[in-house]
């Protein structure tokens, strides 16, 4: 019976690592992302993010993954200061990862006036050929 209880732990320690290990890997690239948003780190963002990426705004405005380099990259999107405040990460099945967080978002308009807004957002990430892409992200305001 001691056996089996040493067992049982063993086999949820690694379970619960792992766990924490992934999720821990995803919220790192989550917020490594935001400031490749504001840095216009294209090839980074090109990495991270999948082909079937939808980038959905609070306001409604949805970008694919091209979208949303070429706007950052032509200043149509133009965030100067990404802070996250808040986010968790909840793993499943070692494939899928959500991220939700609230942060304040700072940026420059096409006409260069400026914008600050609070958001809340959820991004899905999948891991494919064992990187996590970002494949889908909504925001809304609180």
């Amino acid at each position: 019976m001691k056996n089996l209880t040493i067992i049982v732990f063993l086999i949820s320690a690694t379970y619960c690592s792992g766990q924490s290990l992934a999720a821990e890997q995803v919220h790192q690239l989550h917020k490594k992302k935001f400031l490749w948003m504001t840095n216009k780190n294209y090839d980074s963002l090109n990495w991270v993010t999948d082909e079937a990426l939808k980038f959905i705004h609070s306001n409604g405005w949805t970008q694919t993954k091209h979208d949303l380099i070429e706007d950052l990259k032509s200043d149509k999107l133009n965030y100067t200061s990404i802070d996250v405040q808040e986010s968790a990460v909840s793993i499943f099945n070692n494939q899928t990862a959500v991220v939700i967080g609230k942060g304040t978002f700072k940026g420059l308009m096409p006409d260069k006036s400026e914008f600050n807004v609070a958001l809340i957002y959820t991004e899905v990430y999948i891991k494919s050929k064992k990187q996590w892409k970002l494949v889908s992200r909504h925001a809304c305001k609180p």
